[in-house]
């Protein structure tokens, strides 16, 4: 493991749809499963059906990078069940049929060339064009729902 790569990652939590709850910036050497826990708590209230807005999720998916008993035991503390894909065992768990949302989430980010190819140094503005990225997305799935 390349303890010394240079540049960063784009965390992202995205609904069952591909609609960005929340985003984090990390060095290219942090692990995954340091952002898991800070993904859900960045999660927003969100108002649907009468009542007090949810604040947590049904369902929390994720690839064998998020695997930990002590991660699994901390989304189920929050209210979550979690779906995380296991490492050492076969493929075929179905996650990366329903992770595609995901991945297109991240791959509309970064058809942002600022975001692809980071030029910023200030950590600021490279997540103040993160969360620009994300309410295009936000603002374009919204658009196509209604148009």
């Amino acid at each position: 493991m390349d303890r010394r790569k240079n540049g960063s990652k784009h965390h992202l939590l995205t609904d069952a749809h591909g609609t960005p709850m929340a985003a984090t910036l990390t060095g290219a050497n942090r692990h995954d499963v340091t952002q898991l826990l800070p993904l859900l708590d960045a999660a927003p209230a969100v108002a649907g059906v009468r009542g007090r807005p949810r604040r947590r999720f049904v369902v929390v998916m994720g690839d064998r990078a998020y695997h930990s008993e002590e991660h699994r035991r901390a989304v189920r503390a929050r209210g979550s069940i979690p779906l995380l894909a296991r490492r050492g065992e076969p493929h075929g768990s179905g996650l990366g049929a329903v992770r595609w949302p995901v991945e297109r989430s991240l791959s509309w980010m970064h058809q942002n060339r600022r975001l692809r190819v980071r030029y910023d140094k200030r950590d600021d503005l490279h997540e103040a064009f993160m969360e620009l990225a994300e309410a295009m997305i936000c603002w374009s799935r919204l658009h196509s729902d209604f148009c």
